[in-house]
């Protein structure tokens, strides 16, 4: 019979495609993990993996395993959570990595809803850019990430919120774009640009802006130290709508047409095992994207 922390161990190395990432995840050796499955392999009379020189890939068997074993360990979950219920109350912590977002004060409603119903469960939330979110992630410091998208990887699910973050430039108040009441897209090809650094580094669409190449001064991960460069008149930035409290400071935003805007989502780690209050909040949001 499998244990279960070899199914583990397996669904790990399918989602990271990779021994030494699976390994660090997991917290154990990479010789160890390896030695698993091979042991795994040689108990069910099957290779279960191509081992390239970069990645690995399941095999036929391989990618059978993989359905059955969450369909396992989620029926084991679903076994223990119904005794638990039955028995206490929701307990536990739910960790959240967010990007800057406006759209965080809807998943604050949610949190507020939840913890009326669940006053046990913890939650903490962790801000940072998309990398910093993604390596939080990765590393099982946070059981989701609230972020941007398109940021597509195979080894992540996303939960399409149905919720849109809009674009606009920030620039100083005193200068004369800021008369205007909203900035046409090719206007920025002219100007002196302070990017995202989701933006400058492909994670969203450069493909705004048609094949010319932005002029770019500047980058930020978060935009708050990035206002100070926009009023002292380095550049103008890109940033999301009602991120920067521009009153009584040199600011202005304005938005940009045609509108560019992203949307949101829900972020988790393929093949991942959550625990009962977290695999219960993110039913509750999908319960309300889908309503």
């Amino acid at each position: 019979m499998i244990e279960t922390r070899l199914l583990h161990y397996f669904l790990a190395i399918a989602r990271e495609q990779n021994i030494t990432k699976a390994a660090e995840t997991l917290y154990i050796t990479q010789s160890t993990l390896s030695k698993q499955m091979m042991d795994l392999e040689k108990q069910l009379g099957k290779q279960l993996f191509l081992r390239g020189k970069r990645k690995l890939t399941l095999t036929e068997e391989g990618n059978f395993l993989r359905n059955r074993a969450q369909e396992i360990l989620e029926l084991m979950e679903n076994t223990e959570s119904a005794f638990r219920t039955d028995s206490e109350a929701l307990s536990g912590d739910i960790s959240i990595g967010c990007g800057e977002t406006i759209v965080m004060d809807e998943i604050a409603k949610l949190l507020a809803e939840f913890h009326t119903q669940h006053p046990d469960v913890k939650f903490h939330t962790h801000s940072g850019d998309a990398d910093t979110v993604l390596e939080r992630l990765d590393k099982g410091l946070v059981d989701m990430g609230l972020l941007l998208g398109p940021i597509r990887q195979e080894k992540y699910d996303y939960l399409n919120l149905h919720q849109k973050d809009v674009f606009g430039l920030l620039m100083p108040k005193n200068c004369p774009l800021a008369e205007q009441k909203s900035i046409n897209i090719d206007h920025l090809k002219s100007l002196p640009m302070i990017l995202p650094e989701q933006t400058f580094s492909g994670h969203q669409e450069l493909e705004w802006f048609g094949s010319d190449v932005l002029r770019v001064v500047a980058t930020y991960n978060l935009i708050h130290n990035a206002t100070y460069l926009v009023e002292h008149g380095i550049g103008y930035a890109l940033c999301l709508a009602r991120l920067v409290n521009t009153e009584g400071r040199n600011l202005s935003f304005r938005p940009i047409t045609p509108e560019l805007h992203v949307n949101l989502y829900i972020v988790t780690k393929k093949y991942q095992t959550f625990s009962p209050a977290v695999k219960a909040f993110l039913s509750q949001v999908q319960g309300s994207v889908s309503s």
